[in-house]
């Protein structure tokens, strides 16, 4: 119980200073809000233009300067672009709301993957405790993973961040995005923390983080609960550290897919740390499809609490998110040096670990380390399957996978 009181004490002596931290920071640089350049915050009217020249002044200001999108107003905008490089750095600080339009129209097709692009922009913050609203439902609802009669077609992501350096995302509501909520992209050097995603568990393709090409990115201290992959990992992800998640309802942390369509794929040195998830989908995950190329390597997944999640653990070199079967093929990502530890909680189904690799790339180098799932209820025994993979265990396993070596 002190524990707790000393924990909770000390997230809100750290809030408390954060946000006096971000008030001083708008008393001593430049201001450039929103409300100066002809925004009405009302909701209804479209504030896109006033968005990107606030920008575009304090992107052209010679000492650090500030966008402010001012408290208890909503801004309804549509697709935008905040380009750099800037003269000085640059915090957006995001104290009302930011609402994306809810018509459709708005969007064209080359616009309609985006929908608020930072790019190109060095020494970039974007905090405030306010919120980032996609205004999704219209989007969801003509998805074709929502209705199978429709079209299949792309929908924004609320927040890329493209070719940025000396990032940092924090402290902010990002919420309902019509589709990814927020996508890292070609990016070096990023600090995100202290977020809250949150979409509907039915809402489709709703990853909370996406990050892909990028270098030393470090996210802590968030919660996501989305309709898809609470952080989806991509090619070119490297360096990556995810510490104190929350995560659920979703899809778990994936990395990949990796290979789609015969790719080349590079994951390297990923650790997750300190996560629970809640009826998730699937827990800690690496999938991978036939026929692609490159490596996962150097992963660590540890100190993980899984209630009631449908897979645990899983490594899938045999993915197929298609509508007619797979081909079989020669090729795959390679899956090696994996690490699964002090990995404990409840499943959902009785497969709770699942090693499904390639039978001409087999995983390699797998190690499970003090691990042990039931499943929930205890109504059967948890369960696992093994295919093609090379694994040892140390400590207790349970369930213990297929053939292991000591």
């Amino acid at each position: 119980m002190a524990s707790n009181a000393l924990i909770f004490t000390a997230s809100f002596l750290a809030m408390f200073f954060f946000l006096r931290s971000a008030d001083a920071a708008i008393g001593s640089s430049n201001v450039f809000s929103m409300q100066s350049y002809g925004a009405h915050g009302d909701g209804v009217h479209d504030d896109t233009k006033a968005l990107v020249d606030a920008w575009v002044a304090a992107c052209s200001s010679a000492k650090p300067a500030v966008v402010l999108i001012p408290n208890g107003k909503k801004y309804l905008t549509r697709h935008t672009t905040l380009s750099g490089p800037c003269k000085s750095s640059i915090v957006l600080m995001v104290k009302g709301s930011l609402v994306a339009s809810p018509e459709r129209s708005h969007w064209n097709e080359e616009t309609i993957r985006r929908w608020i692009l930072f790019s190109g922009v060095t020494g970039l913050t974007v905090t405030g405790s306010g919120t980032i609203d996609g205004n999704g439902k219209i989007w969801w609802q003509n998805s074709c993973k929502t209705n199978s009669k429709l079209p299949c077609t792309e929908a924004p992501t609320a927040l890329t961040f493209y070719s940025c350096k000396n990032l940092k995302v924090e402290n902010l509501k990002v919420v309902n995005s019509q589709q990814i909520q927020i996508s890292v992209e070609d990016c070096t050097d990023v600090k995100m923390s202290r977020l809250s995603i949150t979409a509907p568990e039915t809402s489709p393709n709703t990853d909370g983080i996406h990050i892909t090409r990028s270098k030393n990115v470090h996210v802590t201290d968030s919660t996501i609960k989305t309709g898809d992959d609470c952080m989806s990992i991509e090619d070119g992800t490297e360096n990556l550290h995810v510490k104190n998640m929350v995560c659920g309802p979703g899809h778990g942390i994936s990395i990949g897919s990796l290979g789609d369509h015969n790719s080349e794929a590079h994951v390297t040195n990923v650790t997750v740390n300190n996560v629970r998830m809640y009826g998730t989908t699937n827990g800690a995950r690496i999938k991978t499809w036939q026929g692609g190329r490159g490596h996962a390597k150097n992963i660590v997944f540890q100190n993980m609490v899984m209630d009631n999640v449908w897979n645990p653990i899983i490594i899938d070199q045999n993915y197929c998110d298609s509508a007619t079967p797979c081909k079989q093929q020669k090729s795959a990502v390679e899956v090696s040096d994996v690490l699964f530890k002090n990995i404990r909680g409840t499943s959902a189904s009785e497969e709770a670990i699942t090693l499904h690799c390639s039978s001409s790339v087999p995983c390699h180098g797998i190690t499970l380390e003090n691990v042990k799932i039931t499943v929930k209820g205890g109504s059967s025994d948890a369960k696992s399957t093994c295919q093609n993979a090379e694994w040892k265990k140390s400590g207790s396993v349970s369930p213990q996978p297929c053939g292991f070596r000591n």
